[in-house]
């Protein structure tokens, strides 16, 4: 005999931005489901969500609440939201107040007035409120577990989805509903720190594979948006990264030369340096160099608005503002307050996507950091991510500003970077003669050759230029100290520069 699979049980999406994804497209049809969470962590708009969803997609709902607050305060607290309409009410979408019934009637006359509803309206979904209460009204725990045996029996064979929505408990506490129902979610909203931070964690998901741990999601006009985690969710790049083959040149052709080409494309590039060594102008030059050979081109910050970026690149003859009206070059700011990393991440890959983006910036790695309320968690974030974004074939160039501005120390906001990137470009200023000279210097390029000599990134109204190499020159990266053969080289790069310049005028 042929042994017949058994059929897949359909899915039911929720509707909810990035829910799916964490439940691996959605709920299966026919299961029992808690939603259990402290009040105010948002149970009753994500029941809600979920519904108007439902009934969107053409199903029919039955929303019944127990010791719970009227059905028209709930809905005037709804009606903000981006989800509410009132068409489907009182004809696909049925509101029922059952606690009478729970309090005069008990379980039984509960669990016969659901199946009354559920036929009648001939519900594909139902969600009880307020499960706590009948719980308390149950004469044992052994009565209780039956009535939520016989409540998945009867939805299970209607093929009817059903969400119970209660009180939070801790992981320890185990209660008998929860063994018994094909899935239980825990919201949770802690203060850490002074910030309030909403998560979402998947305690059990019978017959279905889902992502594990916490989740951040938030609260707004559009309901509530759960933003997976990163490290789980880009576990699996969307494609296996391939072999360096071509180079995306900066623009800067000594830069270009040292760099046996350009950038590896694909790769990913760490340009570090402190505040006004010149990283941001760097990154704008390579961005700019990438829409003047046609490649779409993203930036993303945190610090300096897109007009004040155009103007900083005007002032070294740096054309952005055209870029960005041909559409190559997409601007986006994002103010480092209150920031959830995750979202981060799903704004910047969105867009990626939406512009088909060959060359992205992000300006400011300690904006990500500060994103995070597990500090833990962003190494292996960015591992994620800068995968991702190789998998993408995006060539991408990060700043992050060290905190000292001159001395030996190097000390970096996000430790450990170094190591997942390929290539490593660290910028410093150095004293001279009263005056600030920045310097550059190419400390890594993963699986290729690079010239390691030390040179001057010279900055005027006409560009970005590489001077000479330091010829002998003592810590020139760590100490403020230079040999006297030094400063001649140095001094004889910008005269020449100069008296070229002067020339030139002739």
């Amino acid at each position: 005999m042929t042994a017949v699979p058994p059929p897949s049980l359909q899915r039911i999406p929720s509707g909810v931005l990035g829910l799916d994804a964490v439940l691996d497209t959605g709920f299966l049809q026919g299961g029992t489901y808690i939603i259990a969470g402290m009040p105010g962590t948002g149970k009753t708009i994500l029941g809600n969500q979920i519904c108007f969803h439902h009934v969107a997609q053409g199903g029919r709902v039955v929303y019944v609440t127990l010791l719970a607050e009227t059905h028209g305060r709930m809905l005037a607290h709804l009606r903000g939201m981006a989800f509410f309409t009132e068409e489907p009410l009182a004809s696909a979408l049925h509101y029922v107040s059952a606690y009478r019934v729970l309090t005069q009637e008990g379980l039984k006359g509960l669990l016969d007035l659901l199946r009354q509803l559920i036929r009648e309206h001939r519900a594909s979904m139902l969600v009880l409120d307020g499960l706590v209460s009948a719980s308390a009204s149950a004469p044992n725990e052994l009565a209780f577990k039956e009535f939520i045996h016989e409540l998945n029996t009867l939805v299970s064979v209607i093929g009817c989805t059903t969400f119970l929505l209660t009180n939070g408990h801790s992981p320890e506490d185990v209660h008998p509903e929860h063994t018994m129902v094909d899935g239980l979610i825990e919201l949770t909203d802690e203060l850490i720190g002074v910030r309030a931070v909403r998560e979402l964690i998947v305690r059990k998901f019978r017959g279905s594979a889902h992502l594990r741990g916490r989740h951040t999601f938030q609260i707004s006009q559009q309901g509530i948006t759960v933003y997976p985690r990163s490290e789980a969710m880009l576990s699996d790049p969307v494609a296996m990264p391939g072999e360096y083959k071509a180079r995306a040149p900066v623009g800067v052709p000594t830069l270009d030369e040292m760099l046996r080409g350009g950038l590896q494309r694909g790769s990913a590039t760490l340009l570090m340096g402190p505040s006004g060594s010149g990283k941001t102008l760097l990154g704008l030059q390579f961005l700019a160099h990438g829409a003047q050979l046609g490649e779409p081109s993203l930036y993303f910050g945190f610090y300096e608005s897109p007009p004040r970026l155009v103007g900083k690149g005007e002032s070294i003859g740096l054309d952005i503002a055209g870029p960005v009206k041909k559409g190559l070059l997409e601007m986006i700011w994002q103010p480092p307050v209150e920031l959830v990393l995750d979202a981060l991440a799903v704004k910047i890959l969105a867009a990626l996507r939406r512009g088909g983006i060959r060359r992205l910036l992000i300006d400011g790695l300690v904006g990500f950091k500060e994103s995070t309320v597990h500090p833990e968690r962003i190494n292996r974030f960015f591992a994620a991510f800068t995968n991702e974004l190789r998998a993408m074939e995006v060539t991408t160039v990060f700043t992050e500003e060290t905190r000292v501005l001159f001395g030996p120390e190097v000390e970096t906001p996000v430790k450990g970077l170094s190591a997942l990137v390929e290539n490593h470009l660290f910028l410093r200023q150095l004293e001279w003669k009263g005056e600030l000279r920045r310097v550059l210097a190419i400390l890594k390029t993963r699986e290729s050759g690079h010239d390691p000599s030390l040179r001057e990134l010279i900055i005027n109204d006409e560009g970005l230029h590489i001077g000479p190499r330091f010829d002998s020159a003592v810590a020139v990266l760590t100490d403020s100290s230079l040999s006297p053969s030094s400063r001649r080289g140095m001094e004889g790069g910008r005269g020449s520069r100069t008296r070229k310049k002067r020339g030139s005028r002739k």
